[in-house]
């Protein structure tokens, strides 16, 4: 780039972050984080400001001046920063403070501030369970959790803030992330933990009902990518879905990990009733707005995934 751009990033120190910030900086971005730390990794971070310059603040985006302060000089900004969503059914009120108070700390900011653009995460949750399949950006939104709520609202105030003082934003709505340093407390990972630490103990997984219920997975490297093409895009101003396009059921799962781990065992389906939902977005936005493909298939990734964990 001729002129090095200083990219801001809430919940740059998480999972998903950490893998943000190094592709920013594989395209020579400066980097400033901002985050809190509760959930994010201190030691990556500081290894990153010492190997490649890149500024930590240790602040949290509940408080308005200090997400102000902190801002300053920044030409675009990427707010990952978020209440997870298992917590926030425990705790609605911390949920919708950080998820609905924070998220509107950092666009006012951005807009005090004037920056070229505000990439955020929403969710894929902000659609509750499908009609159809696949999901498509426009399809009615029914959210279920504080934390969705809190997705959908954040969609809402980019709008208004677009409208009031022309603020240019693209909300991604991350379906199902997996990867190398994700946590294993993550929502969306309980299962893929719960077959991994079976076939470990050299115990088939056990699958409640046919194992029909489906997530569309998308590898954390893609995720950091479209949001890197978002912080460039020429087009703005609308949601996008950011997945695969395939429905990988959880009895495919289980065969999928099965093979990774190496295991001569058969999934032990447990005949009970389940509500069976299903997962896909509708990748066409996301192609035609920020050019975006996934470029990791979900059974290349979970390999992968399995030979980083167990090489621990």
């Amino acid at each position: 780039m001729s002129e090095q751009k200083t990219v801001f990033i809430t919940g740059g120190a998480g999972f998903i972050g950490l893998h943000v910030v190094n592709q920013l900086l594989e395209k020579d971005y400066k980097v400033r984080i901002f985050d809190n730390m509760v959930r994010g990794d201190r030691d990556k971070a500081n290894e990153l400001a010492l190997s490649h310059g890149v500024e930590v603040i240790d602040q949290d985006v509940r408080y308005g001046g200090s997400v102000t302060a902190a801002m300053k000089g920044a030409d675009r900004v990427i707010h990952l920063a978020a209440d997870s969503i298992n917590k926030s059914v425990a705790d609605p009120y911390s949920s919708l403070n950080m998820n609905v108070d924070g998220t509107h700390n950092v666009f006012a900011a951005a807009v005090h501030h004037g920056v070229e653009r505000v990439v955020f995460a929403s969710s894929a949750s902000v659609y509750g369970d499908p009609k159809k399949l696949p999901m498509h950006e426009d399809d009615q939104l029914s959210p279920l959790t504080p934390y969705c709520i809190g997705k959908r609202t954040a969609e809402d105030l980019a709008g208004y803030y677009q409208r009031q003082y022309g603020m240019s934003w693209i909300g991604l709505r991350f379906f199902n992330v997996y990867g190398p340093g994700q946590k294993t407390t993550a929502y969306y990972t309980s299962v893929i933990n719960h077959f991994v630490n079976r076939l470990r103990n050299g115990e088939p997984p056990v699958i409640d009902g046919k194992g029909e219920q489906s997530m569309d997975f998308i590898h954390v490297h893609d995720i950091a990518r479209a949001v890197v093409l978002a912080t460039e895009s020429e087009k703005a101003n609308v949601p996008i879905n950011v997945g695969t396009g395939i429905d990988t059921s959880v009895a495919d799962l289980a065969r999928i990990l099965i093979g990774a781990v190496g295991a001569d065992v058969e999934p032990i389906f447990n005949p009970r009733d389940v509500l069976v939902s299903r997962r896909a977005a509708d990748t066409t936005r996301a192609k035609e707005i920020i050019g975006f493909e996934y470029t990791i298939p979900v059974g290349e990734g979970m390999a992968d995934l399995i030979r980083i964990e167990t090489a621990k």
